[in-house]
């Protein structure tokens, strides 16, 4: 793929599972941001597409994902378990961001993920995998407490981000950040419910995402493990 001067959307299909990703880079970004949807959502989920364009205003990649393939979608519709598969989904998030650092295109960047719901868990987990690899984490409305046992092994920068009125999903954000080892942050958003769907609670999500991403991708290209 030729480098864009203007940012562009560009789909992208990740071998070897073959799923399907949004890949937007804006002109001069050297870091991306990988997005991890869950709980039956898709790359075209209207509140992570408000975040990544966010994002890309402050110059940063996004690649939107969709952890399963369209078969596994179909399966998942009927079943719905495939979308608390934390192993498959995290693998599926290994296997995007190891593509990355291989693509022409990205492979001098730095990483960051974005995770909501079970795919917070499936980023915490990828992210316990790929030390060397993931720069920065943010979780909006995350599950981030079915990522277990890989908790005290993440190293990156995580900040977790839940609604003020989302008072279950509060107390499993709390029982996760006691199990980070990292640099932790949870943040409550005043007003907002587990979908931040009342007035200016998204913009706040973004806002925050934004700065904590910036704060630690330092958008210059870096050396990667020989190995990936």
């Amino acid at each position: 793929m030729p480098r864009r001067a203007e940012s562009a959307q560009i789909p992208v299909e990740i071998p070897p599972s073959g799923i399907i990703g949004d890949l937007t880079l804006p002109s001069g970004a050297a870091a991306l941001v990988l997005f991890a949807h869950g709980s039956g959502s898709s790359r075209f989920s209207s509140r992570n597409r408000y975040v990544a364009g966010v994002l890309q205003a402050a110059g940063l990649g996004t690649l939107l994902l969709d952890l399963l393939t369209p078969g596994e979608e179909s399966i998942d519709e009927r079943t719905t378990h495939l979308r608390f598969d934390i192993p498959l989904l995290a693998g599926r998030v290994v296997e995007a961001t190891e593509w990355l650092t291989r693509n022409d295109e990205t492979k001098g960047f730095e990483i960051g993920y974005f995770g909501a719901s079970t795919g917070a868990a499936a980023a915490l987990v990828a992210a316990a995998k790929l030390p060397a690899v993931v720069g920065a984490i943010v979780s909006r409305g995350g599950r981030p407490d079915l990522a277990g046992p890989a908790l005290p092994r993440v190293k990156a920068p995580t900040l977790l981000l839940v609604g003020s009125r989302d008072y279950q999903v509060i107390e499993l954000n709390e029982t996760a950040l006691s199990q980070l080892s990292c640099e932790k942050k949870l943040e409550i958003v005043p007003h907002a419910t587990h979908l931040f769907e009342e007035p200016g609670t998204l913009e706040e999500v973004a806002r925050l995402a934004a700065q904590w991403l910036q704060r630690y991708l330092s958008n210059r290209p870096v050396d990667r493990p020989a190995n990936l």
